[in-house]
C-alpha cells in the first residue's frame, strides 16, 4: 500500500510531520489517522450476483484515503503555483484508468487537482487573518465506468501562518490621570495591544510592551502593559500634564519582530498640598464714618496654590476690637475676604480700627500635615474718614399720648435731635404731610408737637405721624423719625342697646316669663371693662305688659307681667329701656325695643315666628322657594296644555252594529268642579239631630224630586238608603256615578267617639297640658282647651303684680 505524503517540507516543523506520517503509514495497510479524526471512509461488503441470480457477499479488507494534513503558506508571492499536496488510492495501479475529482471551498479556484495524478496547487496567495482553513472533498472514479472506486471524503487545508500583522491599539490615544505626590509604583494606566497573528503558531502574536517616551517619571510592565509612577514626589504646582508613549512589539521583542505605539496623555490632580498665603502681612483701609451697616467696606486675598476644595479659604477677625465692629465672609467666586460693617462709625469718637485677620484651609489632608501649618495672618489697618452727618433723633421711635376732646393747641409733646458732627449746627424740626392729615402742628425750633383739631378717640385712635429734621447750615442733609400719638378716652359717648331686630313674644307666655336677656354697647374704652346697669324709664307709668330685671352682670332680663297676648289683638309693643355706664360722670342713654308677637311653639322653645321657624327648619332660602314656584307653574301649564290636547284630538264615538259584544263607553269629563263637591249638604249626616232640611244639588235641579224634612229621630241607614233610590230613578242627574262620603260615625258606640266635632260645648275636667308637648300639630286644640280652662281660671285669679292695678 503507497502512502501520501507531500513532496516537500518547507520548514523543520513540516518535515517533522512529514516523516511521522512516513513511518506511521508504512505500518497500517488500509487506514490512516491524525490524532483526533478518522481520515478515511471505506466499504465493509462487496456484493456480487451468481449464475442462479442469488447474492454473493465477498468480505475484503477495509481501504481508503491515506494523506497527512496539508498545509499552505498565507501570502505567497512566487511565479508558480504553490504545491499543497497529493492524493491517492489504492484502486490506483498507474495505468491511469483513475481520476481524481476535488470539490468543497475553493475547489476549482483557489485550489485545483491534477486529474490523473491527484497532484493539489494552490493558484491564489491567501491570508490566514481572512481565513484560517478550507475544507474539501476528494473522490476517486473509474475513468471506464465512471463510477466512484471509493466513497467521498474529507480532508482539511489549513493557512500557515506568517508574522505579516503589526501590533494596534485600536482605542488609542488614552487620557489618566493620578494624584500628584503618589507613591513610587502607583498605578496608573493599562494598555492592551493586540495582534491579527496566530496566537498559538510561533511568536507572531506574542507582544511585549516598552516605553519610548515619559522616563524618568512613568514606567510600563513588558508583560501586562500597565503604566506606573516612577518619580516620588511629583507636584502638580510644578507641573501637571505628561505625555508618555508606549510601544508594543510582537515576536517576544526579538530582532525582525513588528511593532506599534500608542501615546497616554497622564494629568497630575490637585491634593492639598499648599497652605494659604498672604502676598504682605500689613494692609490699610480707608473708610468713612457713613458707610451703612450691613455693606461691604473693604476686602482681602489670600492665595491658594491648590485647586478646587484645596483651595478654599475661611477668613475669621482674630482680635476682639475689630471683631466686634467688623465681620468678614468669603467670597466663593474670588476666595477674597469680604468686610462688612457691624456697627456704625463715628470719627468723632474713634478715628482708626487695627484688625487681625487670619486665612485658614478648612479640608485638610492628614497625609501632608507635615508640611506646616494650613494658615496665614495679616494685619489689616482701617482709617475713619470725618464726613458731614445728618441730624441723629434722641430716640428711634416716639410714642406719645393726649386726651380726645382736648382744645386745639394741646401739647402733646416733643421731639429733639443733634448734629453728630463737631460743629454742631442747630437743627430745625418739620412734619412730613404726605400721609397724615393736619391734626398737628410742629415748633421748628424746639420740636414741639400741639394738636390744630379736636380729636376724636372713637373715630381716630392712633396718629401715625413722620417727623424730619435738618441742619440749619445744611438742608439737603435730613433725618426722619416715626412718632405715633395715641389718643385717650374719655367718657363722652352714652350706652346703647342695638335694635336691630325685633324681640318675639310668644302669645303663650306666662306671667313671670324671660322673653329675652339684653345687652348694651359703649363706644368708649373703660379700662377696667364696660359696666352697664337698667331700668324702665321713671317719667313714665309703669308698664302693664312688661317688666325689666337688672342681672348685675351688664346684662338684663325682659320679663312678661300678664297672660297670653294675641297677635290679633296687639302685635307690636314698644319697650324704652335706660342704659347708665360706669364711667366717670357716668352717662345714660334710652334705647326703644321691638316686641313682636308671635304664635310661637308652647313652652316658648322657638323665639321666631311660625311662618318663619317653618321656613328656616326646612332649610329653604328665598331664592329656593321662588325656584320651587317657578317649578309648580311650569308644572300646571304642561298639565293644562295636555289636556287642551287631548280635549282637540277627541274622536266621536262610533260603535258597529255588528259587534254585539259590550261597549265600555268612557266619558273623558271632569265634572262640574267646586258645584260637584257641594252638591249634597252632608250636615245632617255629620249629626243628624241637628238637621232642620235636606239640601238638593245645586247644579241640577230635579224636576221630579220633592225635598223631603226629616226629622232627629230618622235613623242614618234609611237616610242614605233612601237617597240612593231617589238619585237611581232621578233622569237629570249626570251620567256617570257620584261617589258621596258621608263623615259620619254613628251612633251607640261603647267607646264612644274620637271626632271633635259636635263636642265644642262639652266641659271637661281633664288637664291638657300635656298637648304643648305635642308638637304645632296640637298646637291649637291645645289652646281651645287651654282658652276654656284658662277663661275659668281668670275669674277667681289674683293678678300677678298688683302694683300694675293701681
Amino acid at each position: 500500500m503507497r502512502i501520501l505524503v507531500p513532496t516537500s517540507c518547507l520548514c523543520p516543523v513540516l518535515l517533522c510531520l512529514c516523516v511521522l506520517e512516513r513511518s506511521y503509514g508504512s505500518g497500517h495497510h488500509a487506514i490512516s489517522k491524525l490524532p483526533g479524526r478518522n481520515h478515511s471512509l471505506t466499504h465493509s461488503h462487496n456484493q456480487t450476483r451468481g449464475p442462479n441470480g442469488e447474492t454473493e457477499v465477498h468480505h475484503r479488507p477495509k481501504r481508503g484515503w491515506i494523506w497527512n494534513q496539508f498545509f499552505v503558506l498565507e501570502e505567497h508571492i512566487g511565479p508558480d503555483a504553490q504545491y499543497v499536496g497529493k492524493l491517492h488510492s489504492n484502486s490506483d495501479k498507474g495505468d491511469g484508468s483513475v481520476r481524481y475529482i476535488l470539490s468543497g471551498e475553493g475547489a476549482g479556484t483557489i485550489f485545483i487537482i491534477d486529474e490523473s495524478t491527484g497532484d493539489i496547487h494552490a493558484t491564489k496567495s491567501l491570508d490566514r487573518e481572512k481565513k484560517t482553513h478550507y475544507v474539501l472533498h476528494a473522490q476517486a472514479i473509474d475513468r471506464n465506468t465512471n463510477k466512484p472506486l471509493e466513497p467521498e471524503s474529507e480532508f482539511i487545508i489549513k493557512v500557515q501562518d506568517i508574522n505579516d500583522n503589526a501590533p494596534k491599539f485600536p482605542d488609542g490615544p488614552f487620557d489618566t490621570s493620578v494624584a500628584e505626590m503618589s507613591e513610587v509604583g502607583t498605578s496608573v494606566f493599562q494598555v492592551t495591544a493586540t495582534d491579527a497573528d496566530d496566537p498559538t503558531y510561533g511568536n507572531s502574536a506574542r507582544v511585549v510592551y516598552s516605553i519610548l517616551q515619559g522616563q524618568p517619571y512613568f514606567s510600563v510592565d513588558p508583560k501586562t502593559g500597565i503604566i506606573r509612577t516612577a518619580l516620588a514626589g511629583m507636584d502638580r504646582e510644578a507641573r501637571e500634564h505628561y505625555t508618555v508613549v508606549i510601544q508594543a512589539k510582537d515576536m517576544a521583542g526579538q530582532v525582525g519582530g513588528l511593532s506599534g505605539s500608542t501615546t497616554v496623555n497622564i494629568t497630575l490632580t490637585d491634593v492639598n498640598d499648599n497652605p494659604p498665603n498672604f502676598p504682605q502681612k500689613n494692609y490699610q483701609l480707608y473708610v468713612p464714618e457713613s458707610a451703612q451697616v450691613g455693606k461691604p467696606v473693604g476686602k482681602i486675598r489670600a492665595t491658594d496654590e491648590d485647586l478646587g476644595i484645596n483651595a478654599e479659604i475661611k477668613y475669621s477677625i482674630m482680635n476682639s476690637e475689630g471683631a466686634t465692629t467688623f465681620s468678614i465672609h468669603t467670597d466663593r467666586d474670588t476666595r477674597e475676604g469680604i468686610i462688612s460693617l457691624k456697627k456704625p462709625l463715628n470719627f468723632e469718637k474713634k478715628k482708626s480700627y487695627t484688625l487681625h485677620i487670619e486665612a485658614v484651609n478648612p479640608h485638610l489632608d492628614p497625609r501632608f500635615s507635615h508640611l506646616g501649618p494650613y494658615k496665614d495672618t495679616a494685619t489689616l489697618k482701617i482709617t475713619v474718614g470725618d464726613v458731614d452727618e445728618p441730624p441723629v433723633f434722641s430716640m428711634d421711635h416716639y410714642i406719645l399720648d393726649v386726651y380726645e376732646n382736648s382744645p386745639v393747641g394741646t401739647e402733646v409733646g416733643s421731639v429733639t435731635a443733634h448734629d453728630p458732627d463737631s460743629k454742631n449746627s442747630p437743627i430745625r424740626y418739620f412734619i412730613d404731610r404726605r400721609n397724615e392729615d393736619s391734626y398737628f402742628s410742629i415748633e421748628a425750633d424746639s420740636g414741639m408737637i400741639r394738636t390744630t383739631q379736636v380729636l376724636d378717640r372713637e373715630k381716630t385712635p392712633w396718629h401715625n405721624l413722620s417727623v424730619s429734621a435738618s441742619e440749619v447750615d445744611n438742608p439737603s442733609f435730613l433725618s426722619h423719625v416715626p412718632v405715633t400719638v395715641q389718643v385717650l378716652d374719655k367718657n363722652d359717648n352714652p350706652p346703647e342697646i342695638p335694635t336691630d331686630e325685633d324681640i318675639i313674644v310668644c302669645e303663650s307666655i306666662r306671667p313671670g316669663q324671660v322673653i329675652q336677656t339684653i345687652s348694651a354697647v359703649d363706644k368708649d374704652d373703660f379700662a377696667n371693662g364696660q359696666h352697664f346697669s337698667f331700668s324702665l324709664p321713671s317719667w313714665m307709668p309703669i308698664n302693664p305688659n312688661f317688666t325689666l330685671k337688672d342681672n348685675g352682670d351688664s346684662t338684663a332680663s325682659i320679663v312678661a307681667r300678664r297672660r297670653r297676648f294675641s297677635r290679633l289683638a296687639q302685635e307690636l309693643y314698644s319697650l324704652p329701656i335706660v342704659v347708665h355706664d360706669g364711667g366717670e360722670p357716668s352717662l345714660s342713654g334710652t334705647s326703644t325695643l321691638t316686641l313682636r308677637v308671635c304664635p310661637c311653639q308652647r313652652g316658648g322653645r322657638t323665639k321666631t315666628c311660625q311662618s318663619e321657624a317653618f321656613l328656616l327648619s326646612a332649610g329653604l332660602s328665598t331664592g329656593a322657594l321662588i325656584a320651587i314656584l317657578l317649578c309648580v307653574l311650569i308644572l300646571l301649564s304642561i298639565v293644562i296644555l295636555f289636556i287642551t290636547l287631548r280635549r282637540s284630538k277627541k274622536e266621536p264615538l262610533i260603535i258597529s252594529e255588528e259587534d254585539v259584544r259590550e261597549n265600555v263607553v268612557t266619558y273623558d269629563d271632569e265634572g262640574g268642579g267646586e258645584e260637584d263637591t257641594e252638591a249634597f249638604d252632608i250636615t245632617a249626616l255629620r249629626n243628624p239631630a241637628a238637621a232642620e232640611e235636606l239640601k238638593f244639588r245645586r247644579d241640577v235641579r230635579p224636576d221630579g224630586v220633592r225635598p223631603r224634612i226629616y226629622g232627629p229621630e230618622l235613623d242614618v241607614r234609611d237616610f242614605i238608603k233612601q237617597r240612593l233610590d231617589e238619585a237611581d230613578q232621578d233622569t237629570s242627574v249626570p251620567p256617570y256615578d257620584s261617589l258621596q262620603t258621608y263623615a259620619y260615625e254613628g251612633q251607640g258606640s261603647p267607646t264612644g267617639s274620637i271626632s271633635s266635632l259636635g263636642s265644642a260645648g262639652v266641659r271637661s275636667d281633664q288637664d291638657y297640658n300635656f298637648l304643648d308637648d305635642w308638637g304645632p300639630e296640637f298646637q291649637k286644640l291645645a289652646e281651645l282647651y287651654s282658652a276654656e280652662i284658662g277663661a275659668e281660671s281668670t275669674e277667681t285669679e289674683k293678678p300677678a303684680y298688683p302694683d300694675t292695678q293701681k
